[in-house]
């Protein structure tokens, strides 16, 4: 596990794994990362990029430079850094499975003038890996959450920053997604399972995307 929070450390203790402090989107400091990952556990087989952060909705005027590079240097920087400083291994040993955690802020239009441009660009960059690396067999997918009950989200609800039922109402199912169900998605495209799988972007979203046209209709039937 790569994190460079001490919650997420402490956690990985916790479960009996270990944890690597590092800034994602540090080119040289990923690359000795992977290194040192290789040579005390071996080679991997897997990587999951999930490293990245949010941003409170805000018209462009409003929204900080210093805010904007922050949030493309972690979630489409850090993705990108991560994918080479592993997937190069799993080149070279001709075998390997990336999962990039991306969004359905990626697929569509928002008010998230940084983190929507950034996860489409993790989207982009999944297809054109996949189809770099696709003949040294190492596959790269990608997972497109809706809205899930996140402690980052979870944080924004509670300062009143975001309102559920809204969150809820916006897709066909009713609810948020689960953070067990993204989890249960990113296992099944790392594993065998998903040998033939690679360059998908897999929305998870309890329906969020197929609900938003039918607002013209006046909305979902109940």
């Amino acid at each position: 596990m790569l994190d460079r929070h001490k919650r997420t450390h402490d956690l990985a203790q916790e479960v009996g794994g270990r944890a690597w402090v590092v800034d994602v989107a540090d080119e040289a400091a990923m690359g000795i990362c992977a290194a040192q990952i290789e040579a005390e556990l071996g080679p991997p087989d897997v990587l999951v990029n999930s490293a990245g952060i949010i941003q409170v909705p805000q018209p462009p005027q409003h929204l900080s430079m210093q805010t904007w590079d922050e949030v493309v240097r972690i979630d489409q920087r850090g993705t990108y850094v991560a994918c080479v400083a592993f997937g190069t291994g799993m080149v070279a040993r001709r075998s390997g499975s990336i999962v990039n955690i991306a969004s359905v802020a990626g697929m569509r239009s928002m008010p998230l003038h940084a983190y929507s441009p950034a996860k489409a660009a993790v989207i982009s960059m999944t297809q054109c890996l996949a189809a770099e690396w696709g003949p040294a067999q190492v596959r790269v997918n990608a997972v497109a959450p809706g809205y899930t009950r996140t402690p980052a989200l979870q944080a924004a609800i509670d300062k009143g920053e975001r309102d559920p039922s809204a969150l809820e109402q916006s897709s066909a199912m009713g609810r948020l997604v689960e953070a067990e169900e993204i989890a249960r998605a990113v296992a099944f495209l790392a594993s065998d399972e998903a040998s033939a799988i690679t360059g998908v972007c897999l929305p998870v979203d309890c329906g969020w995307l197929v609900a938003g046209s039918w607002q013209g209709y006046g909305g979902l039937r109940k």
